[in-house]
């Protein structure tokens, strides 16, 4: 299990340590007092780096050059983080160190594989972190959390003291909650390094008003469709070929790429890898030489094609994600769920491509929608000026049943983030209420036979701004954890429930109808 039991942290500095950094920055430096977390499959000297497998595990010399680059600059790093072991996959469920869930809650996934590092930045652990992105990982958890992403054009930013997933496709990626302060680490953390063979560097002026394109259909559920309906009026492209190009990535002889750095670890730790990662990796057994020409010709042709798209615009406008899945759902189909969630991120890489994901709100029944800027390579910095350009103020309905009710102890979380009421309403009768040993209330629908004996329970809906939900999040304790709540109308929302378990030997209050009134008899008894 991860260092403090949350799936998010493998390893981190101890308070003392990181205070007496802390106290010796020179506040002028570019990112003086920053505090960062970074993904376990790179360098950071004074900490393993055990890619989440704990017999891969090895004590660095020395950090890797990016993260070097940022303490010079005078930024904090504070830990490493969890990920999809061996940074294979995209759900963040494939970890010996646990499963985290996306901020959001309602056993939503973090996304992977660098599961860890956004949701450290996404709960306000951290102001920024590092992932590595091959298929989408630094793009999937993004959207899954709420945050931006960044997937620098290969080469840009070093890959030296990372653990190659595929060599040839590896970039580090940043996570932050802003754009400034992405923009920010990305000027420090970019740059050439001498002892890195596959490290680029161009400059390519901003282009000030990007023609955009948008596909000219997509596969995705409706609430991501809405993730870049502000781009319907541009050019549309087909984009079939950057599909094709995504698919050889899993389906073709680049799997067999894993195994150029990982096939003899592999072969002599069979029982020290997740059966799912293993399955992978193998897999990159059953291509010959023959067929990594063959992909490679096909490959160059789809290249081609996506320079000619290039001609007629200047960036693309995508879905991050076609659609999102709880754990129970990955657990379901691990294999074909991950292939839905890289449909619209894996071919990158492969196609020489920059990135830029940035949050878009929430569907209507309160899932995070996310989209991402595509650009040819080095065109990373006009990617984050559109970005910039991109609205961001859309706010998350939220039902509330006890202490962040209007005038209780923890509504000013609320209030200090900007929250709005909407109105008081009611839950459909199918609740219980709750007194937890915590003092605050629990919510919990009735199932199963006790369907009949649930009531109609008052609740508040709370508007608050989506940049904001992370960090609110991060401070609402075990049992208590979001998910869909019925309202007596029918409607669904996103609302705060109570694990059944919780529960169990706590004076039931349903009687009061709700916490306020509950509160209210206790006064006057």
């Amino acid at each position: 299990m991860s260092v403090d039991g949350s799936g998010v942290w493998i390893s981190r500095f101890d308070d003392g340590e990181l205070r007496e950094r802390a106290a010796g920055i020179d506040p002028g430096l570019p990112l003086a007092g920053l505090t960062f977390a970074v993904k376990d499959n790179i360098d950071v000297a004074g900490l393993p780096t055990t890619a989440a497998c704990p017999d891969f595990a090895y004590q660095p010399e020395r950090s890797a050059a990016v993260v070097t680059r940022l303490e010079k600059a005078g930024a904090i790093a504070v830990g490493k983080t969890n990920l999809d072991q061996f940074a294979t996959g995209l759900t963040g469920a494939r970890s010996p160190y646990g499963s985290p869930e996306s901020v959001f809650g309602g056993g939503l996934i973090s996304g992977g594989s660098s599961s860890g590092s956004a949701v450290a930045v996404a709960n306000g652990s951290v102001d920024f972190a590092l992932g590595t992105d091959t298929a989408g990982s630094g793009r999937v958890p993004a959207a899954l959390n709420g945050i931006y992403g960044i997937k620098p054009t290969r080469g840009l930013l070093s890959t030296l003291g990372v653990v190659p997933a595929c060599r040839s496709l590896d970039c580090v990626s940043i996570f932050a909650r802003d754009l400034a302060t992405a923009q920010r680490v990305m000027r420090v953390a970019r740059g050439p390094e001498r002892d890195d063979p596959w490290s680029r560097v161009e400059h390519k002026k901003v282009i000030d008003r990007p023609r955009i394109g948008v596909p000219e259909s997509i596969e995705a559920d409706a609430g991501q469709e809405k993730a870049f309906a502000r781009f319907t009026g541009d050019t549309t492209v087909d984009i079939s070929p950057l599909l094709e190009a995504g698919d050889l990535l899993y389906r073709g002889p680049w799997v067999a790429e894993r195994l150029a750095d990982l096939g003899e670890f592999v072969d002599r730790h069979q029982s020290s890898i997740l059966p799912i990662t293993r399955q992978i990796l193998e897999g990159g057994h059953r291509f010959t030489a023959a067929d990594a020409f063959r992909a490679q010709h096909r490959l160059q042709e789809l290249r081609a094609a996506t320079d000619r798209m290039w001609e007629r615009i200047d960036v693309l406008a995508l879905p991050t994600i076609g659609t999102t899945f709880t754990h129970d759902e990955i657990a379901e189909d691990p294999i074909g769920h991950n292939l839905t969630l890289g449909w619209y991120t894996q071919f990158a890489n492969l196609l020489d491509l920059a990135a830029v994901t940035v949050p878009n709100g929430f569907t209507e029944d309160g899932r995070p929608a996310s989209i991402t800027l595509f650009g040819p390579a080095f065109s990373d910095d006009t990617l984050m000026e559109l970005a910039l350009t991109i609205p961001t103020d859309d706010v998350m309905t939220l039902a509330v049943v006890g202490l962040h009710l209007r005038g209780e102890p923890r509504n000013n979380e609320l209030l200090d983030r900007g929250g709005r009421l909407l109105r008081t309403t009611r839950t459909a009768s199918c609740y219980r209420l709750y007194q937890l040993s915590s003092g605050a209330p629990g919510l919990v629908r009735a199932t199963g036979s006790d369907t009949d004996e649930g009531a109609s329970i008052e609740v508040e809906l709370w508007q608050l701004p989506a940049s904001k939900v992370g960090g609110f999040l991060a401070g609402i304790p075990a049992p208590l954890a979001l998910g869909r709540l019925e309202l007596e109308d029918g409607a669904q929302v996103t609302g705060f429930l109570c694990e059944a378990y919780a529960v169990n030997g706590a004076p039931d209050i349903t009687a009061s109808g709700g916490w306020r009134n509950h509160r209210l008899k206790g006064s006057h008894s």
